[in-house]
């Protein structure tokens, strides 16, 4: 036995040593990702946000997870795949995802309530935290879900099939709603749905107030959670949110997986994976149409737009948010979808438009989804473009709703509009803009750039010509060192966006998906200059930042605000499980007092005495996979 495993071990390396470096790279990353020393993963076998667990991002504890990690997961095992000619790897991460972030049919009580021809009622979007919470406006007109008969016919159930943006894997709140578990509590053992926003774009994580997703009033006051959001008298109910990118990622790493499976002759072992994508896809498809099915254009004063039919109301782009969600009980139980009319360019995903009008193993069961996602393709090839700035960059996104409450907009953004949708340079996240962040850039682009090497699509290559010019012009190299954009200034409104650096960094998943992002295009259209600095970016954050858990730089976030006041309305009180008390004096901290115990609490400790601003250095799964994924499309697509 033991010579047969030093006999497998030369194998192994033997096929290491031909793989040429970059999928070596790939390899040796891909292992410290799944080495279970390192902490990746949750004994469940759930991808955390981050190895280390005291980091304030979009959720605001290390070991959370979101959709964006879970659809990292199912492409890197698709890559792996492509790399070793094992996609058995592909398959367990879609179980692993079906069976802890898409909801299960428990989890989803009294969806066959949902009336699609009223599916929810309008709240508007308040700008201050003294403005919340909002009431529901019953009066005003919303328009019929033109996809639930058919998704219900297709797939014999009134359920949605989707993935849940964030999931405390080690139920460190301790509401405990595993799947089919509502208000379990701290005693559940099992990765936990929550939720963390829900009162508008001005809200950050500093100012959020995490709950579970389902009300059984349990915890926090007597009506749970829900008088924080919204007035009125709520029942014990339930709800998900989506984040579409996500979905979308991971059907595109499912493209692959189907592309390079089919290359290696082994398209049978992921045949059921490849359909569950497929289904994905199809519910996808809510992401396509305005929150509340009202007609698309041009739309303003809540009470005059109309509500839409049929596909007046799709905007056929990946919007910022889909949701839906439920009574808890049948005795005056209800059930409702809401889609969005905000869109952000950070979000859409050609490629995946693509597989899922056009690739065999992954168009969707349903009679008209095939043709959706082609009105899909064509209208976001249109919005890059209009979105572009005159330097390249991509600008912001449009929104259907101003202000989230379909208020008037300024002249110069109601004079310029893609679809008679409204210019908004900070769509969905405002605080702080999520189009400052340079990640957004590669992070869409290259989604665009794999589609044009899939294609060769002239369209896709005349706005790529144009983004990689520029963003080749503000990456410096010194050495080994590099620098790229890390926030943006923007100005101007289509057709004249304009786009300044506000400063750089070596940001290791930004860099990674610029390398992928010109690695693609250059293996396409042959630029020799794109090729070239993706090979030192690749290879400088390789000889620079590898960790023995991965590669990662150290960084000193904004962690100055652990003491800031959280909005709680006047007079609500309640308690979270483990006993914190919320109310009008609490803070982030006072929420939250886990973090007390932290292994890493001792740097935010001294810096609230008085002490310097501390530094970290974090190993997110994304940022990890992002250079896998990056080491590994580079070697596959030149054979280096």
């Amino acid at each position: 036995m033991k010579l047969l495993s030093i006999a497998l071990a030369l194998a192994g390396l033997t096929l290491v040593n031909c793989a040429g470096v970059y999928k070596q790279r790939f390899l040796e990353q891909y292992n410290k990702i799944h080495n279970e020393n390192n902490g990746y993963f949750s004994k469940e076998g759930v991808p955390y946000h981050a190895v280390e667990t005291l980091i304030i991002e979009a959720c605001d504890h290390g070991h959370q997870t979101t959709s964006e990690a879970y659809s990292y997961y199912i492409w890197l095992e698709a890559m792996n795949g492509a790399i070793s000619g094992n996609f058995s790897s592909f398959n367990v991460a879609w179980k692993n995802m079906e069976d802890y972030i898409i909801p299960s049919h428990t989890s989803q009580p009294n969806t066959d309530l949902y009336n699609p021809k009223n599916p929810a009622t309008y709240a508007p979007a308040m700008d201050t935290p003294e403005q919340w919470p909002t009431s529901l406006e019953p009066g005003v007109p919303v328009g019929e879900d033109p996809l639930f008969q058919e998704l219900q016919t297709t797939y014999d159930t009134y359920d949605v099939y989707a993935l849940h943006w964030l999931l405390d894997v080690d139920n460190t709140y301790g509401f405990g709603d595993s799947q089919g578990t509502c208000s379990g509590g701290p005693s559940v053992k099992k990765p936990s749905f929550i939720n963390n926003y829900g009162r508008g774009p001005s809200e950050n994580v500093w100012m959020a107030i995490p709950s579970g997703i389902c009300e059984a009033f349990k915890y926090g006051s007597k009506t749970g959670f829900s008088g924080i959001y919204s007035k009125g008298n709520p029942v014990p109910n339930w709800k998900f949110s989506v984040a579409p990118d996500a979905d979308a990622r991971a059907i595109l790493g499912a493209f692959w997986a189907s592309r390079w499976a089919t290359e290696k002759g082994e398209l049978s072992q992921i045949t059921d994976t490849l359909a569950k994508a497929s289904k994905l896809g199809d519910y996808l498809r809510y992401a396509m149409f305005e929150k509340y099915f009202k007609r698309v254009g041009n739309c303003i004063d809540p009470y005059k737009c109309p509500g839409g039919h049929d596909r007046e109301s799709a905007h056929y782009l990946l919007s910022w948010h889909v949701g839906w969600g439920g009574s808890v009980s049948r005795n005056g139980g209800y059930a409702w979808r809401v889609a969005d009319a905000t869109v952000h360019f950070g979000y859409q995903n050609p490629l995946a438009a693509y597989a899922l009008s056009q690739e065999p193993t992954l168009k969707p069961k349903s009679p008209t989804a095939a043709q959706d996602w082609a009105a899909s393709l064509e209208r976001q090839l249109e919005f890059y473009e209009y979105v572009q700035s005159a330097e390249g960059a991509f600008g912001g996104g449009v929104v259907n709703s101003w202000k989230d409450r379909y208020d008037t907009p300024p002249d110069d953004i109601a004079s310029s509009t893609f679809h008679g949708m409204f210019y908004d340079w900070q769509p969905g996240g405002h605080n702080p803009p999520s189009t400052r962040w340079f990640g957004m850039q590669p992070w869409s682009t290259d989604r665009l750039a794999q589609y044009y090497y899939v294609t060769g699509d002239k369209k896709a290559k005349a706005i790529l010509d144009k983004w990689v010019s520029w963003v080749i012009s503000e990456i410096t190299f010194e050495g080994d060192n590099y620098k790229l954009p890390n926030s943006l200034e923007w100005s101007g409104v289509p057709p004249n966006v304009h786009v300044k650096v506000a400063d750089y960094g070596s940001g290791i998943g930004p860099a990674a998906a610029t390398a992928r992002t010109l690695s693609y295009y250059a293996a396409k259209s042959g630029n020799k200059a794109a090729k070239q600095v993706a090979k030192k970016l690749l290879d400088g954050m390789w000889k620079l930042y590898r960790t023995n858990l991965g590669v990662s730089s150290e960084e000193q976030p904004d962690y100055d605000h652990f003491q800031d006041k959280v909005y709680v309305p006047p007079g609500w009180s309640g308690v979270y499980p483990n006993g914190d008390v919320l109310n009008s004096s609490s803070t982030f901290l006072s929420i939250r007092s886990f973090y007390k115990k932290d292994p890493q609490w001792h740097k935010i400790e001294a810096r609230l005495n008085g002490g310097p601003a501390p530094t970290f250095t974090y190993h997110r799964f994304w940022d990890q996979s992002e250079v896998a994924l990056a080491m590994g499309a580079y070697g596959l697509l030149f054979n280096e």
